[in-house]
């Protein structure tokens, strides 16, 4: 009798666009070799997609965890059905631009989910920067020194910095011994976290994510493992009451 195939610890969902910035891209394909050798490393079943209308009810509910590796719901539709994925129980990781907000994006309750975080610069061009590990007790962190320098990336700033929410967790910023940091558009000072979660859901956001470099470093490539495996491996939580806020803002 053949041996029978073990199932997976868990089934991850990465979504990616192949028309954003090419520096974006870039991300995503490494990001995807990344995590297909993780896959098998660690026993979790890892699929990919470019087609977010995949963004919906019946299709996401077959994942444990759902990673937005360069890009975001652009409708309404696609909106909701995430929204009602995460108030279900469902985990998520985002990367660099998968964060971005502003006036333009319209959507406040995601905003919310990501501790009131609204994007307010950057620096470039993109740079190493030393990072500090916040708290070192967090599944994330676990093994990672509590300063490393991160490999080249393009930094994002935030107003209100995430760690003036109270559900938010941060669990890595951007030391100042980096300031002034970038050449053209520059970071001059500012609370600056790099990776936090909201508490209220099972989520992460990571800032890294801009170029070919980001998978150069291997305490780096240790904090995404990390968090692939809290995410995953997370008991499904009781689901959150259903949001009464639209997902476009009128």
């Amino acid at each position: 009798m053949g041996v029978r195939a073990q199932a997976p610890k868990f089934r991850v969902l990465a979504l990616y666009t192949t028309t954003v910035e090419s520096d974006h891209v870039d991300f995503a394909n490494d990001a995807i070799r990344f995590f297909t050798d993780l896959s098998k490393k660690d026993g979790f079943a890892f699929d990919t997609t470019t087609n977010w209308k995949n963004v919906n009810n019946e299709y996401l509910k077959k994942y444990q965890l759902v990673i937005w590796l360069n890009d975001f719901p652009q409708n309404q539709q696609q909106r909701l059905a995430f929204i009602k994925y995460m108030d279900n129980g469902g985990t998520w990781l985002g990367f660099h631009v998968a964060g971005y907000n502003d006036k333009d994006t319209h959507w406040p309750w995601f905003v919310s989910f990501l501790g009131s975080a609204v994007f307010y610069n950057n620096s470039w061009p993109p740079l190493p920067a030393k990072l500090i590990v916040d708290d070192a007790k967090h599944p994330v962190t676990k093994g990672i020194p509590a300063h490393f320098t991160s490999p080249i990336n393009e930094w994002y700033g935030w107003l209100p910095s995430p760690r003036l929410n109270k559900d938010v967790k941060v669990l890595l910023t951007l030391d100042p011994a980096n300031y002034p940091l970038g050449k053209k558009d520059i970071i001059r000072e500012g609370d600056i976290p790099v990776v936090w979660t909201n508490t209220k859901y099972k989520m992460l956001y990571i800032n890294m994510g801009h170029g070919d470099m980001i998978f150069t470093s291997p305490v780096q490539n240790k904090l995404f493992e990390n968090a692939v495996m809290w995410l995953g491996m997370a008991p499904k939580p009781h689901p959150n009451p259903p949001l009464k806020r639209r997902a476009f803002k009128n």
